[in-house]
């Protein structure tokens, strides 16, 4: 395994300069596109957060419309008396 690594290394360093260097132009092409897909990926992030941020407080606003009183839902107070009395049991 180090043969081989010792291997890659000695024909790295023989080699001579790399093609990429010999045209610049090619870079500068990779840099822009590399800054273009940088700028679209941050848009779409922030585009997503913001929609994320604007559904939870939709979410929160419609609950606390929502929220009323639904305890208390299918009670009523017509039907039952507002005091009952107690009557002791004689034993």
């Amino acid at each position: 395994m180090t043969a081989h690594l010792v291997l890659v290394l000695v024909l790295l360093l023989q080699a001579q300069a790399a093609e990429a260097l010999m045209e610049p132009e090619l870079c500068y092409v990779l840099d822009a596109i590399l800054f273009l897909y940088g700028v679209v990926l941050t848009v779409l992030y922030c585009r997503l957060k913001l929609q994320l941020q604007r559904a939870s407080k939709d979410s929160a606003r419609a609950a606390r419309e929502q929220k009323g009183e639904p305890i208390y839902t299918g009670l009523s107070m017509e039907s039952q008396e507002m005091y009952e009395t107690l009557e002791p049991k004689s034993s």
